[in-house]
């Protein structure tokens, strides 16, 4: 007996939901007799197309957004790598501008140097002939020295 109530349970509670799914698609039957619009084939084949159109549009304006971005990354990348380009250049002329003051100075010591030497074998040159002239001077009074010996 229980699985006779049961049964008849389960069979009011599935009439129930059919009836509930059948008050459900007509309601929507209606809704769609008053919303639907029936074109004939050849405007709906222009629609259609039109639909496909637009979201080949969509696409393509997402594409040029894309390309967009990409440009002005590369644009922005360029601006950066013409002001690294004129850093470096900038920077190999103040190397070539100390290069040529250390190449001046060298110069400079260089030609000091010279004039430093060419004083110093001067001054050599004086103090050997003056050496010179000493020793003739000392040879003269040895000279002169050994003959006042023998006259005395």
């Amino acid at each position: 007996m229980e699985d006779k109530g049961k049964g008849s349970e389960r069979w009011n509670g599935a009439i129930g939901n059919l009836t509930e799914m059948a008050f459900n698609l007509e309601s929507l039957q209606k809704l769609l007799l008053k919303k639907a619009v029936f074109v004939e084939e050849e405007t709906f084949a222009k629609a259609s197309l039109c639909s496909e159109q637009a979201r080949t549009i969509k696409v393509l304006e997402q594409r040029v957004e894309t390309l967009e971005r990409e440009l002005d990354a590369a644009i922005t990348a360029a601006a950066r790598a013409r002001a690294e380009k004129r850093q470096a250049e900038a920077a190999e002329k103040a190397a070539e501008l100390h290069a040529q003051e250390v190449t001046k100075e060298l110069e400079n010591t260089s030609k000091v140097f010279e004039l430093h030497m060419e004083e110093l074998r001067a001054k050599q040159e004086e103090i050997a002939k003056r050496d010179k002239e000493i020793k003739l001077l000392e040879a003269i009074i040895q000279t002169l020295g050994g003959k006042e010996s023998s006259s005395h």
